[in-house]
């Protein structure tokens, strides 16, 4: 799934906004995640408290966004862009594929629930088509 140049006008432009409360909506995405699909848990048995919001939450949800900002600004060459992070999540992490696909849910989500008034339709489209091509790159080192 290609984005046009549409779409990519309407992720910068959202993410613009949103990318004012970053961390807000990394915290809550991974802990939203973290509740609707309790098998994602196992990637983070290692940490003390898994309650939505706490600290180890808060903290890997930064580094979520910080990817995502990392994926907007290489939004023409994801692939390239987030190879090192992928590379990272298929060798050393062992990530299910599938939980980028998840999470990106769980983005849309909050992303709907934090910034109704900006998420209009043509919008959510272009998030979604985004964030989908952003598991994509994800997943490419697992093949």
């Amino acid at each position: 799934m290609s984005l046009s140049t549409k779409d990519k006008t309407l992720v910068k432009a959202f993410w613009d906004k949103a990318s004012k409360k970053a961390d807000d909506i990394g915290s809550e995405a991974l802990s939203r995640m973290l509740i609707t699909y309790p098998a994602t848990k196992t990637y983070f048995a290692h940490w003390d408290d898994l309650k939505p919001g706490s600290a180890p939450i808060r903290k890997h949800g930064k580094v979520i966004m910080k990817g995502l900002v990392t994926a907007v600004s290489k939004i023409d060459d994801l692939e390239s862009g987030l190879s090192k992070v992928a590379e990272i999540h298929a060798t050393k992490l062992k990530v299910d594929p599938a939980n980028f696909k998840i999470l990106s849910h769980c983005i849309l989500v909050v992303l709907s629930k934090m910034f109704w008034e900006d998420f209009t339709p043509e919008t959510h489209v272009a998030m979604d088509k985004f964030l989908s091509r952003v598991s994509q790159a994800m997943s490419e080192k697992y093949r």
